[in-house]
């Protein structure tokens, strides 16, 4: 696909979010919406545009990965205190976090069964579980 079709598709993709589609925005879609599922921290985000030769501050990339997060089109997956994840694979899945390498790998929902869940409170279900094995 050539850039043109990309930028038109990635323009297409924020506003049917109702995202505002400017040219940082549009970039970081494109770097991210690919089709490959990928696990990115805002320092991901921000070498992958350099080794693209897009000029961007922490403050936008932040600001873009927290808005597509907001509209639906990322995951934030919170690693601990300091460290958030964007997950592009917005299926029911779990995770793997390789501490020593500061890096997530997906496990797919259905090679893990959760049982012996407390007693939920009264009138609530549950929306997900979601398990992270740091390793």
């Amino acid at each position: 696909m050539n850039t043109k079709d990309i930028n038109i598709q990635m323009f297409q993709l924020l506003v049917e979010h109702n995202i505002r589609p400017t040219t940082i925005r549009k970039a970081i879609a494109a770097m991210l919406f690919d089709g490959e599922d990928r696990h990115v921290s805002v320092d991901d985000v921000i070498e992958m545009a350099k080794k693209a030769n897009i000029k961007t501050s922490v403050a936008s990339v932040y600001n873009t990965l927290n808005r597509f997060a907001t509209a639906g089109l990322l995951s934030r997956v919170c690693v601990d205190l300091n460290r958030v994840f964007f997950d592009t694979n917005l299926s029911q899945h779990h995770h793997f976090y390789f501490e020593d390498e500061g890096r997530l790998v997906d496990i797919p929902a259905d090679n893990l069964k959760v049982s012996g869940l407390p007693q939920l409170p009264k009138g609530r279900a549950v929306k997900s579980i979601e398990v992270m094995v740091r390793i």
